[in-house]
């Protein structure tokens, strides 16, 4: 089954906790030195896709390798080869930046002086130098995840799973940490990255599987998956908000699409196969008495992709997939 130009490939896997299956059937095939990304809402599956990958769970049913070692005969050879940083911090709260690194190496075999030289150069990679002094506990949420991601790295990996590694952080901070990922795969890293913000997945991801109640219902590039819902998309902004979902019910009867309503309270978008009754539905709408701001046409979004497939925004929350698992407040999986 193992191919040497894919880092992972997974056939079947599935796994329930109690009546729930959490995954259902996925299959990945992740090629060497790419950014791979699984993409779904909270409680798709996509944590215990990981964990499985990972070694962290034992499937019920399918088989997979990592890394051309089997995922059940060849758990230790797999570990020995990859990371994980989940979306939880595993940093000590109490100790500095540097102790925490240092800690971790000298864990990793590091001895002495070696492991200090290499907590500074991660520091140094992650622009935390000037934090290298500080508790953990005084660290922005930036800081902390930068830091997280810095503590897989003692050893570089051949392969990192990232678990949505940027859940809960500022624009900033989520674009020092698209920039680590984009240079570790140049050095020569593989990374297969969960994420339920579409921007992440567009930004980073070679190749992106949607996920959606412990499925893989699509797989290909951003523009692959953008082109399988249509040849188009109508993004509408109403003059008064209060009129948008009556835009929207109208829209759908004239082009027969379901309207996907936007973060703005204006705005709406449908996916569209000719323009030229889309246009007229926009003249029609106008002629009802409905306000329009504005309108285009042209691809879809990443999001409208999502949208298109499942049926609900990506943010919306299925089942846990881990019965027992902590919760928290805010996006996860």
């Amino acid at each position: 089954m193992s191919h040497p130009d894919f880092a992972i490939e997974a056939e079947g896997l599935v796994k329930h906790f109690g009546k729930t299956k959490a995954v259902d059937g996925v299959d990945l095939r992740v090629r060497n030195g790419t950014v791979y990304g699984v993409l779904g809402p909270n409680g798709a599956g996509k944590t215990t896709t990981v964990r499985l990958l990972a070694t962290l769970l034992d499937p019920d049913a399918g088989r997979a390798t990592v890394l051309g070692h089997d995922l059940r005969t060849e758990a230790h050879a797999v570990r020995a080869r990859i990371s994980l940083t989940g979306q939880f911090a595993s940093v000590d709260e109490d100790l500095t930046g540097l102790e925490n690194l240092m800690l971790l190496a000298k864990l990793q075999g590091f001895k002495g002086r070696d492991a200090k030289r290499r907590a500074g150069e991660l520091l140094g990679a992650f622009d935390l130098e000037e934090a290298a002094d500080k508790q953990i506990k005084t660290f922005s949420g930036g800081m902390r995840r930068r830091l997280d991601i810095a503590a897989s790295l003692v050893v570089t990996p051949d392969l990192l799973f990232l678990d949505e590694p940027t859940t809960g952080l500022d624009p900033r901070s989520r674009n020092q940490v698209w920039a680590i990922v984009r240079a570790l795969v140049a050095d020569g890293t593989t990374v297969l990255l969960t994420t339920q913000y579409l921007e992440e997945a567009d930004q980073l991801a070679d190749r992106i599987a949607v996920i959606d109640h412990g499925h893989v219902i699509a797989e290909g590039t951003s523009g692959e998956l953008k082109a399988s819902v249509g040849s188009g998309t109508l993004r509408v902004n109403v003059r008064d908000p209060a009129d948008r979902e009556r835009a929207g019910l109208f829209l759908k009867d004239r082009l027969g699409a379901d309207a996907h309503f936007e973060d703005e309270a204006s705005a709406l978008s449908l996916q569209v196969s000719d323009t030229g009754r889309a246009a007229r539905a926009m003249a029609e709408m106008t002629e009802a008495g409905i306000g329009v701001g504005g309108f285009s046409l042209g691809q879809p979004s990443l999001d409208e992709v999502f949208f298109a497939l499942t049926g609900h925004a990506a943010e919306e929350t299925p089942a846990e997939d881990e019965p027992g698992r902590k919760k928290r407040k805010g996006k996860g999986s």
